[in-house]
């Protein structure tokens, strides 16, 4: 999590001097920060007689800026395992959520490692857009005193894999920095290439950033930022909780199935906040298994090693590889082992391989393509099972002990064959009530509520992007929030597909929703979203932007939040009287303060 200031009553300090001190280091980098928390330490511990040396004079060694571009949580916590490392060999690191960053010190930077995540078709994490706006733009300075060294981390199952990574390691060198080790890119399982890493970044930077003192060590451990903490729970080891609630929330004629899910936490002491999502570890439907099993010639009883230990492949195949996500190295694989000559055409054409391996379960492709494989052949073929995470649609101020999630179950047929979601499939159909539920927290402090109770809140959320705007509410509810809310919310129709439809109209009656615009793109011949909704409020929306609103923006990555950021951008293009380039450096300052922000998917 964000380090965040204590309370003004433990500081030393009155509030006169600390809103000079914020105001003196405002422009400050994070390595000149460092340097004077230690020259400070160096004033306060000097021997007496001893007078303290002028910051000019004062030795500087090279400090390591390590840049966490994180959008699910992998990135920062092998940012937070490279810092330790560093820390380890008495280096100055100073680790920095590319969100916080102050990337106009970029020019500044002599050591420079960035740990990028990759989003929807090849974009940046959302903490690192502004950043990558700016290395991609006329501003963006040289970098000829910069070395640099760039890890990326991706999912082979989407065709820009690792591009956010490409995009940093190639721009920075396009720039003039010098590359300290080949970029690495790494697919879902990124713990062996990342250890290995880890170990060659520090061994490097032995060489080039000297050795500190204890109290320049301390000084960069106080730079540190996001860590990630959730009670005694993770990702690696979740709670268990109970499965409590399963409620369609769309009607009978929807063409969506949409599950109000609620987890009881019990006393467990998981803590979360408006804005996290909840990380789900679910299981693969036996009935697929058997499927799969039975069109290989297996049995299911056959032992299988997962990780040094052995195990029945029926096991295994249930609760620890995926079976719903095909990627085109599964494909390109399968297709050696089975020799099937229209998988074999598919590896010459990109495009087609991607296209397939998109819209192809693995079952399916076996079924298409069959062939004997021994157990151990299926097993080493697959991914390994990673958990899903869910905007969370709840406020513990109201809920207590308990999480609530908004699901869209995935349901499609494939040649008659009905197919559904692998963690979508096991909270909407497979489990019953009072059933254990491993799961644990994400926090994600780069969409949060307004720290001014009174500052204007926009939330765009259509589908079940609607999720962490209930939770929003029930905050702002709770805190007594008297800035003003307004909803864009967007489904197929108005009678089957407005999710929470009761809570919102009573949050209107209250007066706690000041506006709601809703947008059913079929309830009429020519189909309208929130992107549509939004050009048609422009006045309003610049006049809510103009008095400090803070812009929030959930659901779908490829299609609805690229929509919805332009028609943001021609809203503030034509009410602030601006170019294009001018209303993306406006949304680009918003970002920046924290006024615009996206848990998008």
């Amino acid at each position: 999590m964000t380090t965040q200031a204590p309370p003004t009553s433990l500081l030393p300090l009155t509030p006169e001097q600390l809103a000079r001190l914020q105001t003196a280091i405002g422009e400050f980098s994070p390595t000149q920060l460092a340097w004077l928390s230690g020259y400070f330490w160096g004033m306060v511990n000097q021997q007496p007689g001893v007078t303290a040396a002028l910051p000019a004079a004062a030795p500087v060694a090279a400090s390591i800026t390590l840049l966490s571009a994180s959008q699910t949580g992998n990135a920062r916590r092998l940012a937070e395992q490279l810092r330790d490392d560093l820390l380890a060999a008495k280096l100055n690191v100073n680790l920095v959520n590319a969100g916080d960053y102050k990337f106009k010190q970029i020019a500044q930077e002599k050591l420079l490692v960035v740990v990028a995540s990759t989003q929807g078709e090849g974009e940046p994490a959302e903490e690192a857009v502004a950043l990558h706006k700016f290395l991609h733009s006329k501003k963006a300075p040289k970098l000829t005193d910069t070395a640099f060294a760039v890890f990326g981390l991706g999912d082979t199952s989407y065709e820009h894999f690792c591009q956010s990574g490409k995009d940093f390691d190639s721009k920075l060198a396009e720039l003039g920095a010098e590359r300290l080790l080949d970029r690495v890119d790494a697919d879902v399982e990124y713990q062996p290439l990342a250890e290995q890493w880890r170990k060659q970044v520090v061994e490097v930077l032995k060489s080039r950033a000297p050795a500190e003192s204890s109290a320049s060590l301390q000084a960069a451990q106080v730079g540190t930022v996001n860590e990630v903490t959730s009670s005694p729970y993770s990702k690696e080891q979740p709670l268990t909780a109970s499965f409590a609630v399963n409620q369609k929330i769309t009607g009978r004629n929807s063409e969506k199935d949409v599950r109000h899910i609620e987890i009881d936490l019990a006393d467990s002491g998981l803590r979360y906040q408006p804005g996290d999502a909840l990380g789900v570890w679910f299981e693969n439907d036996p009935a697929l298994v058997d499927e799969l099993v039975a069109l290989l010639w297996l049995k299911g009883d056959e032992s299988v090693q997962v990780e040094g230990k052995s195990m029945p492949l029926r096991e295994a195949l249930i609760g620890h590889f995926e079976l719903t996500q095909n990627t085109t190295v599964i494909v390109d694989k399968y297709s050696v082992l089975s020799r099937n000559e229209n998988l074999t055409a598919l590896l010459t054409d990109k495009s087609k391989l991607q296209h397939y391996a998109q819209n192809t379960p693995i079952v399916d492709m076996v079924r298409q393509a069959p062939t004997e494989l021994d157990a151990q052949q299926l097993i080493d073929l697959l991914r390994p099972l990673t958990p899903r995470l869910y905007s969370i649609a709840s406020s513990q101020a109201e809920t207590e002990t308990e999480v609530h999630i908004t699901v869209g179950a995935v349901r499609y047929d494939i040649e008659g064959r009905s197919r559904t979601g692998g963690a979508s499939g096991y909270l909407a159909d497979r489990l019953e009530e009072d059933a254990a539920i491993r799961v644990f927290i994400e926090h994600n402090d780069n969409f949060r509520l307004p720290a001014n109770p009174d500052a204007p809140v926009i939330m765009i959320g259509p589908g079940t992007g609607i999720a962490p705007f209930r939770a929003f509410m029930q905050q702002r509810e709770a805190d007594g929030a008297s800035g003003p809310n307004w909803l864009f919310f967007g489904n197929p129709h108005f009678t089957e597909d407005f999710l929470y439809q009761v809570e919102w109209q009573r949050y209107v009656k209250e007066g706690l929703l000041t506006n709601i615009d809703l947008a059913w793109s079929r309830d009429q011949k020519h189909k309208i979203y929130v992107q549509d909704k939004l050009r048609e409020k422009g006045p309003e929306l610049w006049r809510w932007i103009q008095q400090g609103a803070h812009i929030y923006v959930c659901g779908d990555a490829n299609r609805m939040a690229k929509d919805v950021e332009q028609a943001l951008l021609d809203v503030v293009a034509e009410q602030g009287a601006m170019d294009t380039e001018q209303a993306d450096e406006f949304l680009s300052e918003l970002r920046l303060e924290r006024r615009y922000q996206r848990d998008v998917y």
